[in-house]
């Protein structure tokens, strides 16, 4: 197992310090970041983990909605509290409130459901999208630039993330368009937890997905002074994928106004089930003359 997914099992790896009055405390590390902020996927997918543990395994998580409330210290560890607000006899839900130095930096609910049988239909895959295997990684894209973002982009993830459309993190190429897909997978073969797997897909669900917004509007990455922060997350959860297989995430922004965006994202596998949908909002600042 490399290195880097071995960073993000630890991440999920939380300790259990166990249960006060109405709610469950679980400890968890903070991955390195070149920013010294807490990567938000990071702390959804910790979250997320959190509430599976106070859980059986037949209920299965559907839903979540998270908001971002300050930035997490990346040299701190992350506490979380669960409460358990409901338990039915087929849906249960908890609250997850992640904490540094004593103040919340995300609260999520979490919504889980016995698994059943119904009405079944979904969108289908968008057709002739070339393959992972032809398009280039990151690290092929930035090359040996020395920038610790872009080092970080190229070298230190987890995933695999390739772009579809050429990336944008230096120029945007094309038509200025608001929507873009990206494949992705985890860098090694993931252990056979379905949980850990939901888990991780939150947290890739947080890669790219404001892209779509800078890419209507011409702006790179490395757009001067172009500020950008997710202010909330919606994720629903469809059917099991494995997150160490090639995954199709497909990304459009239906609208940016008043310093936010909103992004929407569909997740599918290879071979074309509609994993999961993903919804964001996100502040995006920028430098006056920079709008494309």
């Amino acid at each position: 197992m490399t290195r880097l997914l071995e960073g993000l099992l630890t991440a999920l790896n939380l300790a259990d310090t166990g249960a006060r009055t109405n709610e469950d405390i679980f400890t968890g590390p903070s991955q390195w970041m070149p920013t010294g902020r807490v990567f938000g996927g990071q702390v959804l997918a910790q979250s997320l983990i959190a509430s599976m543990r106070t859980l059986p395994e037949e209920r299965v998580i559907h839903s979540m909605h998270a908001y971002f409330l300050r930035p997490g210290d990346v040299n701190q560890p992350i506490t979380f509290s669960v409460d358990r607000i409901h338990d039915g006899r087929s849906f249960s839900t908890r609250r997850v409130q992640a904490y540094q130095y004593g103040n919340p930096i995300l609260s999520l609910i979490a919504s889980f459901q016995l698994e059943d049988e119904g009405l079944e239909h979904q969108l289908e895959m968008p057709a002739g999208v070339p393959d992972p295997e032809s398009l280039p990684t990151a690290a092929e894209v930035i090359g040996d630039m020395e920038h610790p973002v872009a080092r970080s982009w190229a070298t230190e993830r987890a995933f695999d993330i390739r772009h579809v459309e050429s990336p944008i993190y230096f120029s945007v190429e094309g038509e200025h368009v608001a929507h873009q897909a990206v494949w992705m997978k985890t860098v090694d073969r993931m252990p056979d937890d379905r949980n850990l797997h939901r888990a991780a897909l939150a947290y890739a669900s947080d890669y790219s997905l404001l892209e779509s917004i800078f890419r209507r509007h011409g702006l790179p990455w490395a757009t001067p002074g172009l500020k950008a922060a997710s202010l909330d997350h919606a994720m629903w959860w469809h059917r099991f994928g494995r997150v160490d297989e090639w995954m199709l995430y497909v990304q459009e922004s239906p609208t940016a106004m008043g310093g936010r965006g909103l992004s929407l994202g569909r997740i599918y596998s290879r071979d074309g089930l509609l994993l999961a949908s993903v919804a964001q909002e996100g502040m995006v600042r920028v430098p006056r003359g920079a709008n494309g």
